[in-house]
C-alpha cells in the first residue's frame, strides 16, 4: 500500500479526507471492501452491496461504493434519494455518471420535464443517446434549430448498436416529416452492413412496420430471398432488396455483384444502385480483391455514398494506382472526414501524381503543411514529403511548483490514481479521463494537462501519463508521450538479438502502454501482450528452460519472450517492420495473405489492412518507433525508410519460420 499512502497525502490536503493520520490508514483497511463491492457490482449482487456500503463510508473511493449500490437499483430509487446522492457527491465523476444513467432512464420513461431539468446540469455531454433525447425535447417544445434533423441523423448513424433515444427521436422526426424515408432506410442499410439485426429491425419498424416479417427472411437468408423474387415494385420492396444485397455482400461480394448487375440493378433507383455498389466495393476491398476498384467504378455519383464507403473507395483506388479516383473520392467526403490527417495526406499525394500544375502543387503543399509534424503516422509522412525528417520537438517550459501542486491536489486525479493502483483500473481510468477532459468545459488547458501527466508519470501510471500528454494542442512533451521505463532491460535485450530498441518501445507503447499487469480479452498478458501458446512456442524456440505461461507476469521474462517473438516475426517477413507488426497483432497467417498482390508503398499497404484494429496498430507502432528512434539517438529519423515497399514473398527465398504461431 506504499503507493496508495503516497496518493492519500494530497487527498488529505485537498480536504477529501479528514486531516488525521489514523483515518488515512483506515483507507487501506477499507480497500478490501471496495474490491469486494466492485465484484458484487459486476455480479449484480444488490444485497451484498447494501451490506458492504456502511464499511466504505469515509473511504477515499466512497463515491464509487455509493454509485455501485445506487446504480443497480436506480429504476426503483425515488427522485429524492437520487438527488441526495447527486448533492452528497457534487462535483465528482460519480455524480455526473449517475446523472447520465438517470437521464437515460428518464428518457426511456418519456419524463421530459425532469429530463430537461437534469440535463441542464449534465457536464459530461458525451452520451449520444442522451443527446438525442435532448434534441427531441427541443423538437417537441418547438425550440429546435434548422440543424436539428441533421444532428439527430448523424448522431443516430454514429451509434453502432440499437438504442432507444436516437431511434425514438428519428421516429418522431420522421412522423413530423423532418427526416425522410431514405434517412431511415439508410440506417437499416448500415445495420445490415454491420451485421446488427436489431438496428435493422428498429429502423424498418419506423418506416415500414408491416415489412418486419420479410426483414427476418432478408437477414437470415439473403440469397434465398433474392432468388425467390423476380421484381421489386415500390420503395419498400426496393429497399428490402438493397438490404438483402448488402447482407449478401458481407460474405459474398462477387455473388452480390452478379445479382445486382444481372437482375436487380434495373429495379433499383440510381441512389440505391450506387449505395449497393459502394457496399459491394467495400466488401471486396476488405478482401483485397482486385475487383474492388471495378465495383466502385459502377458508382455514378460519389455523393450517394457515406464517408465509410468513400474511404474504402479511396483505399481500393490507392491499391490500383488510380490517383484521380483517390482525389475524387476524398473530395466527396464530408468536411469532417476531409480534415482527418489520413485523407489530407492522400489528397495531397493525389494532387502530386501525374502531370502536376503549379496550382495543384501549391494546394498539395498547403495540405501537407496543415498536418506535418511528429504526432502520428500521416503527420510524419507529410513532414517527409516536405523534405524534413522527424526530430524531437522542443520541450515546453518546465512545470512550476504551483502547477505540479495543483495537479497533486486535484481530488478527481487522486481518486483515479488510487483506484488504478488499488486494482480498479477501469474505474480509475474513467474518472481520470473525466477529470482531464470533461469536468470543465473544453477540458484542462495544455499546462494543466502537462501537470496531470507529470503526476501520473511520477506514480508510474504510464498509460495515463501518455494519454493525458497526447491531448495537448500547442506543445509536445516527448518525455511524457514516449516514456522509456525499464530502459536498460529493453535496450540490452533488443540489441542483443539484433532488434531496434525503438521498434520494441514503439510496440510496447501500443500494446500495453507499459501496464505491467495488462491482460487482453483474448488472454494476452504483460508488457508485450504475449499469448500463452505463443509464449510456449517462443520459449522452446529460443531454448528457455522450465518456462510456464504464468511467468509472463514477470517483467524481464515478458520482455525476453516478446522481443524474441518479434525478432522471429521480423526475420520471417524479411525485415519488414509493417508486416512484422501486423503479424504481432493479428497473427502471421493474415499478413502473409495480405501481402499478396502488386508491390506497393507500405503506407498504401497499411491503409488497406482489412482489420481496423490492425490497420491502426501498424500505423501507430511505426510512428511510435520513429519518435522513439529520435529520442534514443538524438538524430533526425525517417518513417519512410522504415516502411519500404510490400509485395509477395520471394518464392526463391527460404521460409524462415513457417511454423510461426
Amino acid at each position: 500500500m506504499q503507493f496508495l499512502r503516497a496518493i492519500l497525502t494530497p487527498l488529505v490536503a485537498a480536504g477529501v479526507l479528514a486531516a488525521t493520520a489514523p483515518l488515512a490508514l483506515a483507507q487501506n483497511r477499507g480497500d478490501d471492501t471496495l474490491l469486494e463491492m466492485q465484484q458484487a457490482f459486476r455480479k449484480g449482487d444488490r444485497n451484498k452491496l447494501a451490506q458492504l456500503l456502511p464499511a466504505a463510508r469515509g473511504h477515499a473511493l466512497e463515491p464509487w461504493a455509493a454509485y455501485w449500490e445506487l446504480k443497480l437499483r436506480l429504476a426503483e430509487a425515488s427522485p429524492q434519494e437520487i438527488q441526495a446522492f447527486l448533492q452528497r457527491y457534487a462535483g465528482t465523476y460519480q455524480e455526473d455518471r449517475l446523472r447520465n444513467d438517470w437521464l437515460l432512464l428518464l428518457g426511456q420513461r418519456r419524463d421530459w420535464a425532469q429530463f430537461a431539468e437534469q440535463h441542464a446540469q449534465y457536464r459530461m455531454s458525451d452520451d449520444r443517446e442522451v443527446r438525442c433525447y435532448a434534441l427531441l425535447i427541443d423538437h417537441l417544445r418547438g425550440t429546435a434549430t434548422a440543424a436539428l434533423p441533421d444532428d439527430v441523423r448523424s448522431t443516430w448513424y454514429a451509434l453502432r448498436d440499437a438504442d432507444d433515444g436516437c431511434t425514438h427521436a428519428a421516429g418522431e422526426l420522421y412522423s413530423a416529416k423532418k427526416l425522410s424515408a431514405l434517412d431511415i432506410w439508410r440506417k437499416a442499410r448500415l445495420g445490415a452492413d454491420a451485421n446488427r439485426p436489431r438496428v435493422v429491425r428498429s429502423a424498418v419498424e419506423i418506416v415500414s412496420p408491416e415489412s418486419l416479417p420479410q426483414v427476418k427472411e432478408v437477414l437470415d437468408a439473403p440469397s434465398k430471398y433474392l432468388h425467390a423474387r423476380a421484381t421489386a415494385r415500390g420503395k419498400v420492396r426496393q429497399e428490402l432488396v438493397v438490404l438483402a444485397l448488402v447482407k449478401l455482400a458481407g460474405s459474398d461480394p462477387d455473388g452480390a455483384a452478379y445479382q445486382l448487375d444481372n437482375k436487380w440493378g434495373v429495379h433499383l433507383s440510381p441512389e440505391e444502385r450506387n449505395w449497393t455498389w459502394g457496399v459491394i466495393g467495400k466488401a471486396a476491398a476488405q478482401k483485397l480483391s482486385g475487383d474492388a476498384a471495378g465495383y466502385f467504378a459502377n458508382v455514378t455519383k460519389d455523393s450517394d455514398l457515406n464517408d465509410d464507403l468513400l474511404g474504402w473507395k479511396a483505399r481500393a483506388a490507392l491499391r490500383a494506382g488510380q490517383w484521380k479516383t483517390v482525389g475524387k473520392a476524398i473530395d466527396a467526403m464530408s468536411p469532417e472526414a476531409r480534415q482527418d490527417s489520413t485523407w489530407v495526406y492522400w489528397k495531397a499525394r493525389a494532387l502530386l501524381a501525374g502531370r502536376v500544375t503549379d496550382a495543384e502543387r501549391a494546394e498539395a503543399r498547403q495540405l501537407l503543411e496543415s498536418i506535418a509534424g511528429t504526432r502520428g503516422f500521416y503527420e510524419q509522412l507529410a513532414l517527409e514529403e516536405l523534405g524534413q525528417r522527424v526530430t524531437v520537438p522542443p520541450a515546453p517550459a518546465p512545470l512550476t511548483a504551483e502547477e505540479k501542486a495543483a495537479a497533486r491536489a486535484n481530488p478527481g486525479l487522486n481518486r483515479a490514481l488510487y483506484a488504478i493502483l488499488l486494482g480498479l483500473r477501469g474505474e480509475g481510468v474513467r474518472e481520470w479521463n473525466y477529470t482531464t477532459n470533461l469536468h470543465q468545459s473544453g477540458g484542462m488547458s495544455d499546462r494543466e494537462l502537462l501537470a496531470a501527466a507529470d503526476f501520473a508519470c511520477q506514480r508510474e501510471v504510464w498509460d495515463r501519463c501518455i494519454n493525458t500528454s497526447e491531448r495537448t494542442k500547442s506543445v509536445v512533451e516527448s518525455s511524457q508521450r514516449f516514456p522509456m521505463p525499464f530502459r536498460q532491460t529493453v535496450v540490452e535485450r533488443a540489441s542483443g538479438i539484433g532488434l531496434d530498441p525503438a521498434y520494441v518501445y514503439g510496440l510496447i507503447r501500443q500494446e500495453s502502454r507499459f501496464i505491467m499487469d495488462a491482460r487482453s480479452h483474448v488472454g494476452a498478458s504483460g508488457l508485450m501482450q504475449v499469448m500463452p501458446a505463443t509464449a510456449r512456442w517462443t520459449a522452446k524456440k529460443i531454448g528457455l528452460p522450465n518456462f510456464s505461461p504464468d511467468q509472463l507476469g514477470d517483467r524481464d521474462t515478458n520482455i525476453t519472450i516478446g522481443t524474441a517473438y518479434l525478432k522471429l516475426a521480423l526475420d520471417d517477413f524479411a525485415g519488414s517492420m509493417p508486416l512484422a507488426a501486423a503479424a504481432y497483432n493479428a497473427g502471421p497467417g493474415r499478413p502473409r495473405n495480405w501481402r499478396n498482390g502488386p508491390v506497393m508503398e507500405a503506407a498504401i499497404w497499411a491503409e488497406n489492412v482489412p482489420f481496423a484494429e490492425t490497420r491502426d496498430y501498424v500505423k501507430k507502432v511505426l510512428a511510435n518507433t520513429t519518435n522513439y528512434a529520435a529520442l534514443l539517438t538524438g538524430q533526425p529519423q525517417s518513417l519512410k525508410s522504415r516502411l519500404g515497399t510490400i509485395g509477395p514473398r520471394d518464392a526463391s527465398a527460404p521460409e524462415v519460420n513457417k511454423d510461426l504461431p
